[in-house]
This record gives C-alpha cells, sequence and structure tokens, in this order.
C-alpha cells in the first residue's frame, strides 16, 4: 500500500491510463470505420467525436505530465562530453585508418576501423553507467575565517549491487557567466495626451512595459580544487578531504556539483551533474594586526577606569585625579581637607563591554579603509570573548545581541549602506543603544543624565565634532578616516583613528 502513495506509482497509473484512453479511443475509430461502411451516419458521427475527444483528453491531461517527468529525470541525469587529448589522436587515427581502408578496399583494415568505432562507443556507454546513481555529499566546517585553511569533507557512495566504480572526480560545477541586467515587462498606463494633467486624460488604458532589471551577481564558488576517488566498489562509501582556503570574507556558494570520470579509455571526460546546494559564510579574518595592538591597550585601561567605581560599597575616599568624574566628588570631605576629594567603590566582579560596529554610508571611506574597520572589529569582538569580560555587540539595523558568531556572520556581509533614510534610520538606532538622546542637530548626540552600565567601543565614520564630550565617560571612538587625513578632534579623548 505504500508503493500506492509513491511518485513512481503515480507515473504508472498516469501511464496506464493513457493507454486505456488510447485504447478506447482506437476501438471507438474502428467502431465508427464499421458503421460508414453500413450506413449507419449518426453512430459514425457519435463514435467519431468519442475517439477525437479521448485522444485529445489523453494529449492535454497525460503526455504533459509524463513528459515532464521524463524531461526531469534526464535533467537529473544530465551529462557532459569533453573531449581529451588522446580522445582527439584517437579520432584522427581512425579517420585516416578508414580513409586508407577506402582507397584499398582491404578488409582487415575496415576490420580494424569497426573495432576502433565499436571503442568509443563502448568507452561512452561505459563511462555513463560508472557515473549512474552516484550519491554525493559535501559537508563544510560550521566556522570559517578568512585567510584560515579549513578542512572540507567529500563523502562518495555507490549504492549499486553490483557494479564498482573506477576513477572518480568530483569537482564544481561549470559556472555559465551570468547576465547581470535582465529585461522584465511590468504593468503600466497609457495616457493620452501626455500633457493634460494627471486626473483629466482624454484616453485611459491599462499598458505594460519594457523595464530593464539590474541582478545581483551570484556568490563566488566554494571549490576550486578536485577530489579523486581512484576506485569505488559496490554498496559502499569513500571521502576525501579537501583543504578550503578564502582569502576574503563573504558568503560564498555551490549550487551543483559535477562527478566526473575518464573510464575506461580517457577518450573523453564524462561529467554527470548532481544538484546539490552548499553555502558557507566566511568570517572576517580576527588575527590580530597593528591597528589592534595600538588601540587594545588603550581600550584595556579605559575599561579598568571605568568599572573602578561601578560598585555599591565604598572602599575609600582619596584625591580627585583628572579622570575621575565629577559625580563621584565627596563635598563634605573637600570641604573638610579643603581639596577635593572622590568616593571610590568595590569594584564588580562583572565588567561589561558593547562593541558597536556604525556602519558608514558608501562612499564616506574607502573600500579599504572600511575592510580594515571590519576586520577590527572582528578581532577585537574575537580577543574580549576569550576575557573575563561579558560582551555584547551591536550594529545599526540589526538586532543586538551577545552571540559571538552571529556578530561574526553579520560582518562577514556587511556592506556600507547605500540610502541616505536608511544611513538617518541608523543613526537614531545607534542612539538607542547607547543611552544617548538627540541634540540640537540630528547627527549631534548629547548624554543621558543616568550613568550608562556598560563600556561601549564604537567604530564609526562620523565627524568626531558630531558627538558630545559627555559621551567619552561611558564610550572609546575608533574613528575610520581616509588616508592622508586627520582626526579633527586630535587624540585628547578616549578615542583613535585608523586609516
Amino acid at each position: 500500500m505504500r508503493w500506492l502513495h509513491s511518485p513512481a506509482a503515480e507515473v504508472w497509473i498516469k501511464f496506464l491510463l493513457a493507454l486505456v484512453g488510447l485504447g478506447l479511443a482506437f476501438a471507438a475509430a474502428l467502431f465508427s470505420t464499421v458503421s460508414r461502411d453500413s450506413g449507419n451516419l449518426w453512430a459514425t458521427v457519435i463514435l467519431a467525436s468519442v475517439s477525437l475527444i479521448l485522444a485529445a483528453l489523453v494529449g492535454l491531461v497525460t503526455v504533459p505530465y509524463l513528459a515532464r517527468r521524463v524531461a526531469v529525470e534526464r535533467l537529473r541525469e544530465s551529462f557532459d562530453f569533453d573531449v581529451t587529448r588522446i580522445g582527439v589522436v584517437y579520432v584522427l587515427v581512425t579517420l585516416v585508418i578508414g580513409i586508407a581502408a577506402l582507397n584499398t578496399g582491404n578488409n582487415l583494415l575496415y576490420i580494424v576501423v569497426a573495432v576502433m568505432l565499436a571503442a568509443i562507443l563502448v568507452s561512452g556507454l561505459v563511462s555513463a553507467e560508472v557515473l549512474r546513481n552516484l550519491e554525493l555529499d559535501v559537508r563544510l566546517p560550521k566556522h570559517v575565517f578568512a585567510g584560515r585553511a579549513v578542512q572540507g569533507l567529500i563523502v562518495l557512495r555507490n549504492p549499486r549491487r553490483f557494479l564498482p566504480s573506477f576513477s572518480i572526480r568530483v569537482l564544481p560545477a561549470r559556472k555559465e557567466k551570468k547576465k547581470l541586467v535582465k529585461w522584465a515587462w511590468e504593468p503600466t498606463t497609457f495616457v493620452f495626451p501626455s500633457d493634460r494633467p494627471a486626473q483629466q486624460p482624454w484616453v485611459r488604458l491599462p499598458d505594460r512595459r519594457l523595464r530593464r532589471l539590474a541582478l545581483a551577481p551570484s556568490p563566488p564558488g566554494i571549490f576550486q580544487d578536485i577530489a579523486y576517488f581512484p576506485y569505488l566498489p559496490a554498496r559502499s562509501q569513500s571521502s576525501a578531504d579537501l583543504e578550503l582556503r578564502f582569502e576574503r570574507r563573504g558568503r560564498y556558494r555551490e549550487d551543483s556539483f559535477g562527478v566526473a570520470t575518464r573510464f575506461p579509455f580517457a577518450f573523453l571526460t564524462k561529467t554527470r551533474h548532481v544538484a546539490l546546494q552548499r553555502e558557507i559564510v566566511v568570517y572576517p579574518p580576527v588575527e590580530p594586526t597593528d591597528e589592534f595592538y595600538e588601540i587594545l591597550p588603550l581600550i584595556s585601561g579605559e575599561l579598568e577606569s571605568f568599572v573602578r567605581g561601578r560598585g555599591s560599597d565604598l572602599h575609600r575616599i582619596r584625591e580627585y585625579m583628572p579622570e575621575d568624574s565629577a559625580r563621584h566628588v565627596d563635598w563634605k570631605a573637600s570641604a573638610k581637607s579643603g581639596s577635593l576629594k572622590v568616593r571610590e567603590f568595590s569594584r564588580e566582579d562583572e565588567r561589561r563591554l558593547r562593541l558597536v560596529f556604525d556602519n558608514p554610508a558608501r562612499g564616506l571611506v574607502s573600500s579599504q579603509s572600511y575592510e580594515r574597520a571590519v576586520n577590527l572589529a572582528a578581532s577585537l569582538a574575537w580577543h574580549f570573548s576569550t576575557q573575563d569580560v561579558e560582551v555584547s555587540y551591536f550594529i545599526p539595523g540589526c538586532a543586538p545581541g551577545s552571540d559571538l558568531h552571529k556578530f561574526l556572520e553579520q560582518l562577514a556581509i556587511i556592506e556600507p549602506q547605500a540610502e541616505t533614510r536608511a544611513a538617518l534610520t541608523e543613526a537614531a538606532q545607534l542612539r538607542d543603544v547607547l543611552g544617548i538622546s538627540a541634540g540640537d542637530h540630528t547627527d549631534q548626540y548629547e548624554a543621558n543624565p543616568y550613568e550608562a552600565e556598560q563600556y561601549n567601543v564604537v567604530l564609526t565614520a562620523r565627524a568626531p565634532e558630531s558627538l558630545r564630550a559627555a559621551l567619552r565617560d561611558s564610550c572609546h571612538f575608533v574613528f575610520v578616516v581616509e588616508e592622508g587625513k586627520t582626526n579633527s578632534a586630535g587624540k585628547t579623548g578616549p578615542e583613535t583613528s585608523i586609516r
């Protein structure tokens, strides 16, 4: 009973119904001929009509369905042929011997030509049978970083009972260059005359126009090398390691793979395409750079200074230092001693750090500076995730969170903002996350009265003067500037610049 619900059973039922329908149509046609010979006009008309109706129903309902199924199966088992250099030489030799046989009429040469042509035919049939029904599985690592070599696994199975496979290669399918532009029809309205007001046309008719659409380029492929399996017995599987290395961050994808062989005579390379989609997201590199070693000591020192007085238990009263906040001044102790005194609280064990990547608008910085900023954000995130720090991450336009790999995945596919409205929206999100409110201008920030609970490291390409000085008690700004330009705010506060 389970077989009746399978796709194969549906195909066979459709095929049998088509045979029954065609048989009834043929019988009706025969009886209409008999009725015509006997002079029965109405029976002839009725039987001929029934025959035509049955044949039309079979042709419109069953034949297209069976044709689609056959096309799908043929596509699934599609093969490509590439003639090798050995095959070209072999064909030329066969032609030379064939011409000699025609000129001389020697039967032995005819036999030799027939054997050589039969070898070509046998090579095509055997290679197709060797590749048929092979099952492919490609396993990729979950976390991949740009510039690091990782191992992928290719598993090839031979489910056949008796026939083994020889000299199998697994390779990425050849990708045809797709056009990045296509034309599509879209609905519009025909208005006549065009110079009249929009609400008072003489003629208004629905119309269609041809529009040019730009397509996004497809992601690059995953594999560049091949995996080779010299022998695969029947009812067995074999695996091969494949080294993968990606120089750039981003999304990589393969929509299909090829299983190829030159067995048995290497006259041609026959490739069977296997529809198998695999996608991998390559994180930015997290190896420390010169900018990382320059910024890390500053951030670590400012974080220690920020959390020093974050506790609730009074630790001591000491002399005021220039980096201390005015809210910690003990006015009674200062009045008694005649100098400013501040209260220092016992530090809580929990240290909180938020890493914010303020994605700049397109064209604001060069692509090289943008990539360095992305790599620096990834390096800082990776470093602080290994420290005794509770780290959270945020990119305007994305949901904030504390998952390191999700943040790295966002950095892997991030691109500069293209629209000004989107950039303004993300600026509002950045203000909300940092606990700040809009000042007199859209891009100018001022601090909220309450004290922030965590320290923020913000990578941004905004102008330093658009950020109020009150933010510097709880933020370290890393400004992304162009090569040859200087930071107008200098290095007087908790901020650094990368070029």
